[in-house]
């Protein structure tokens, strides 16, 4: 990790003000003055900001009930994103970890663990996710079958994989699918000829999002929640 890096996920320090207090010698490693921001720091190197030893927070993992009208972003200048519902202090420490449309709502999942994160977002770990689907028209059976064998999107080459559909009325499915293509589940319902009017993500691997949370909120993720997206399958 970068000194800059490092100062600014263990202080309240930014990113540019933690290479300002390096160049300006208020830094030490391991008892020695450090004028590169640049230089790598290892995790048991012993970093030192005006005489206060930093040490680096563990990491975060959270899930939040994404609300319409919000971007899966980082920073947006004239849009809402996801981490503005973020005490600020939280929010600079954390990334998202597999995003959803503006105007997609439900299970979002924030970590400072790299690691983890690849693990929900990487396609070779074929990580489950559900969505609620509210649908213009009901859907035939035939559609349905459709859906479940995989569907050709407009554009593309490879036909998605086999999706589960579950039909709760006329107009409102859940599907579950294991890829991450643009606008996939909006676009596979197109393919079979009708409309997606709204989509809620219910869960992503074995994480379903918690029903207390109101749109905006969010929790720290439990050990088991954690875990269970390091587990292989």
């Amino acid at each position: 990790m970068r000194l800059d890096q490092r100062i600014a996920t263990s202080s309240e320090l930014s990113r540019k003000d933690a290479r300002r207090a390096v160049i300006s010698g208020r830094v030490s490693v391991n008892g020695t003055r450090c004028k590169s921001a640049s230089t790598h720091v290892r995790e048991r190197d012993q970093v030192v900001l005006d005489d206060r030893l930093l040490m680096l927070p563990g990491d975060l993992y959270l899930m939040m009930n994404k609300p319409a009208g919000v971007i899966s972003a980082t920073t947006d200048s004239s849009q809402p994103t996801a981490l503005d519902l973020l005490p600020a202090d939280l929010a600079r420490h954390v990334h998202i970890a597999g995003r959803l449309d503006k105007d997609t709502t439900g299970l979002l999942l924030l970590t400072s663990d790299g690691q983890w994160s690849h693990q929900v977002t990487s396609p070779r770990r074929d990580c489950a996710k559900t969505y609620r689907v509210t649908l213009a028209e009901p859907l035939p059976d035939e559609a349905c079958v459709m859906l479940e064998h995989g569907v050709q999107l407009h554009g593309e080459d490879k036909p998605t994989q086999p999706a589960q559909v579950l039909v709760h009325s006329e107009t409102t499915i859940e599907l579950t699918i294991r890829e991450g293509r643009y606008h996939q589940v909006k676009r596979m319902l197109a393919a079979v000829g009708n409309h997606v009017e709204a989509l809620h993500r219910l869960s992503i691997g074995a994480i379903t999002l918690d029903d207390t949370l109101a749109p905006g909120q969010y929790r720290a993720l439990t050990a088991d929640e954690i875990s269970a997206i390091r587990e292989p399958g």
